[in-house]
């Protein structure tokens, strides 16, 4: 069978902070001790309530933020965003962008994906500039920050696309890479 028809198969489902959590005891349950990988473990008050699917994606984001707009004004440092939007594609990236017209206002977003976009552009972006919501892909962002490009420090929200399914119908945890 590919995982392809086996996917086909099954619902789209809502995550939920286990599905996280376990993603995270997989990863890093081998090279670490019993007592790092406590450490590891989030309280389920470090999650918001996830998109039940009937929401667009603007209106989620405006229930989950509703101070956004008061975030958004005391945000002033360079080379950081409040929110982070990880997709499994800079095509989803692109859409997510469009889609979030309704709840972003006058805020600045910053592709972070590597399509058509080379990383010392993003970097000097971020460096020169003040963007609110970073929408990019894990490779990119990863990358971004262990050169010390991009500052996880002031970030507020971390929104993973979770559910959308590329045309293989994978999920983002479903490839192996991320």
């Amino acid at each position: 069978k590919k995982i392809s028809d086996v996917l086909q198969k099954s619902a789209p489902k809502p995550g939920v902070p286990a599905d996280l959590q376990n993603l995270l005891s997989q990863h890093f349950g081998e090279n670490r001790s019993v007592i790092e990988i406590e450490e590891l473990k989030l309280s389920d008050s470090c999650f918001l309530p996830a998109n039940d699917l009937t929401h667009s994606f603007s209106s989620y984001l405006k229930e989950i933020c509703p101070k956004w707009a008061k975030l958004r004004r005391s945000h002033k440092e360079k080379k950081s965003v409040v929110m982070l939007v990880l997709c499994s594609s800079a095509l989803r990236s692109l859409e997510l962008i469009k889609s979030m017209t309704a709840f972003k206002g006058d805020c600045r977003v910053i592709k972070l994906f590597a399509k058509h976009i080379k990383i010392k552009e993003q970097m000097n972006m971020l460096e020169k500039g003040m963007f609110h919501i970073g929408v990019g892909t894990p490779g990119r962002v990863k990358a971004l920050v262990e050169q010390d490009a991009l500052c996880l420090n002031s970030m507020k929200y971390v929104i993973l696309d979770w559910n959308w399914r590329d045309q293989k119908l994978r999920r983002m945890m479903d490839i192996p890479e991320v």
